[in-house]
């Protein structure tokens, strides 16, 4: 057999073997996520080399809040997206083919107030009391910022609010904006109050320790369901594998920063603090009490029905929408099989 035979001989052979006995081609995975640290897991997974040993090769994109990425999901320019639950059941009523394989954690929207507010919550006054002492006080209501209708920080805000506190709705002004702009207006004032996710709390009350911490993940909304990774119908159906590998390392990403957040906080300030925030302030968000790793997708169900139930009430959704084929369990029980 001469030199060009053996090659064509190779190459047939090649060409015979299975799939898996080639040299597997990275996937391309486009993410969308909101800088959060309930996004962490995906960033753990990453910094780790697991996604890249899933043979997912990821490019992640920002977004300021969940209902700004149903766009991207419907247009098809995102394959997976990770944040909060709450738009997906519309996102899917829509024609949306989204399918939830991960929770990643849970109880992370809390209430704070700037110290305009904070001094009115004085030990024996409740919520609803407060607000309406800083309106005596000032003449003008209390302007408490969070994400857009639709969003589970919006929808936790106002239960808190008129469910929990039974506040006056004369005396608070709810202020829709993004992520980074509720973090700045806290921070500079302009706002009395907010719902905000690690790391902006500890961000907020490192800058400024008279913002105060008022009402923890259980107690604006019981049960709390927040981030989950969620992927499209089309990149689940063409990738069963890469999803499967993907939640497998979800798993044990969340792992890792419960027991060693010291060894996970280098990944997760890369893609949330940009380098720039110091590693010591996310090791400390990753152990906040607002911070609550959960892969597990069975245990938010319930809760999201109870949210999405809220939201119809509100008016910020026409009905409540079903959940069939939404969550897939599937790929975490096999994960923790294995």
């Amino acid at each position: 057999m001469d030199r060009r035979q053996f090659l064509l001989a190779g190459s047939s052979l090649a060409a015979a073997l299975p799939f898996g006995a080639r040299a597997q081609e990275a996937i391309p995975a486009r993410i969308g996520y909101i800088p959060i640290i309930g996004t962490a897991p995906i960033f753990v997974a990453n910094g780790e080399g697991w996604l890249k040993q899933a043979g997912i090769a990821p490019a992640f994109t920002v977004f300021e809040s969940g209902p700004n990425m149903i766009q991207a999901l419907a247009s098809g320019t995102i394959d997976l997206y990770v944040a909060g639950v709450a738009p997906l059941a519309v996102a899917r009523s829509r024609g949306v083919d989204i399918r939830v394989v991960a929770s990643t954690a849970t109880g992370e929207n809390v209430f704070v107030a700037a110290p305009a507010l904070a001094k009115f919550f004085t030990t024996g006054t409740s919520a609803a009391a407060a607000f309406k002492a800083h309106k005596a006080a000032t003449g003008k209501p209390a302007r408490l910022a969070t994400q857009p209708a639709g969003s589970v920080p919006n929808t936790v805000l106002q239960y808190w609010l008129w469910e929990v506190a039974k506040a006056d709705k004369g005396d608070v002004e709810i202020v829709p904006m993004g992520i980074d702009a509720t973090q700045q207006a806290v921070l500079a004032g302009a706002v009395e109050g907010a719902i905000v996710r690690e790391p902006a709390l500890t961000i907020i009350q490192t800058r400024n320790p008279g913002i105060k911490l008022i009402a923890g993940g259980e107690d604006v909304f019981p049960g709390q369901p927040g981030t989950v990774v969620a992927v499209s119908g089309a990149f689940a159906t063409k990738n069963p594998d890469a999803v499967q590998k993907l939640v497998s390392s979800l798993v044990k990403a969340a792992d890792v920063l419960v027991k060693t957040p010291a060894k996970a906080a280098p990944h997760v300030g890369a893609a949330l603090g940009k380098g720039i925030v110091d590693p010591a302030l996310i090791e400390k968000a990753l152990t906040s009490p607002a911070t609550r790793f959960e892969i597990d997708p069975r245990k938010i169900i319930e809760p999201a029905r109870a949210m999405q139930a809220y939201q119809v009430k509100l008016g910020s959704l026409e009905k409540e929408l079903p959940f069939d084929g939404l969550f897939e369990t599937q790929y975490y029980e096999r994960a923790i099989k294995g």
